[in-house]
């Protein structure tokens, strides 16, 4: 990926060294998947993951930062890694408040990112790095601790730099469904509807965010010709990495679709791509399609 002496986004608190409460909540990410890999499945809320992970060992960030390489061309130590995400979160902001304007005739209200170093406090409650990046509905933050970039290589056996740009688009894609009102819709069906077909609602949501970030990999490519050779093979690799089936393959052996949370490895990778090749339909009546229409 093309990102190397562009403007970074001014949108970034960095919290890194510092530590989190212990309050409990829930929030969005499409790291919750690394939990899997050790035993838990997670569903849209995250409170059990949440306190469960009250206790975090980061002495792997702690070695990284004593050894750092690199990975896809992006410097692993803090200073190359933390300004690559602020360049592909600049990037996001350039191409939704075009979008926005166009589609919708109103701003975009930017999220913050926030770093940070083996755990953290939000609006949804604690999070330890287990969790992955994830958005919080609560503050609309985008938080990340930057050890997932070497998880996606050691975990997922996925490298390059447009698979973590993928991963920062997808949490965006989280902000966009808040901004929207599918994310409020989601949560309002918890407990009011049977677990599996709460479990297909997240689904969804997923499946959108995934297609957003297609759309936003298109229009940044048209505007700014950020993507090189192999850029759209590594987000396809992580959208197949981190489907539900997968995931259930690597850690139990066998797949429950009925418990699936975030979608197939084929699902991902068709709805990212969908985004990526059309540029995108952000009307009404197509995005409600993602929780209307029978086959996703």
């Amino acid at each position: 990926m093309k990102w190397e002496g562009r403007k970074k986004s001014d949108n970034v608190e960095d919290r890194r060294g510092q530590g989190g409460g212990m309050r409990v909540g829930a929030g969005l990410g499409i790291g919750t998947l690394l939990i899997v890999l050790v035993g838990y499945l997670l569903g849209f809320d995250l409170s059990g993951l949440m306190s469960s992970q009250a206790q975090y060992d980061n002495s792997s960030y702690q070695q990284q930062q004593q050894n750092p390489g690199t990975v896809g061309g992006v410097a692993t130590q803090e200073g190359g890694l933390g300004d690559f995400v602020q360049v592909v979160l600049q990037d996001t902001e350039d191409v939704w408040n075009k979008l926005f304007r166009e589609t919708y005739g109103r701003d975009y209200p930017e999220p913050t990112m926030v770093l940070f170093t083996g755990k953290v406090q939000s609006a949804c409650g604690f999070a330890s790095a287990a969790t992955g990046p994830f958005y919080c509905p609560g503050d609309e933050k985008v938080y990340i601790d930057l050890q997932f970039y070497q998880d996606l290589k050691t975990k997922f056996q996925v490298s390059g730099d447009f698979a973590m740009a993928y991963v920062v688009a997808h949490e965006v894609g989280h902000h966009i469904q808040k901004q929207l009102g599918y994310t409020d819709y989601v949560h309002k069906q918890k407990g009011r509807i049977p677990e599996a077909e709460f479990n297909q609602l997240s689904v969804r949501l997923e499946l959108m965010a995934d297609y957003l970030a297609g759309v936003w990999a298109h229009h940044a490519h048209k505007m700014k010709n950020i993507l090189d050779n192999g850029d759209i093979e590594e987000a396809m690799d992580a959208a197949h990495a981190i489907g539900d089936d997968t995931i259930q393959k690597r850690s139990r052996g066998y797949v429950v679709p009925d418990s699936f949370t975030h979608g197939s490895s084929e699902q991902r990778i068709r709805w990212f791509k969908e985004g990526l090749m059309s540029g995108g339909n952000l009307s009404q009546e197509f995005l409600d399609s993602f929780f209307t229409s029978r086959n996703i």
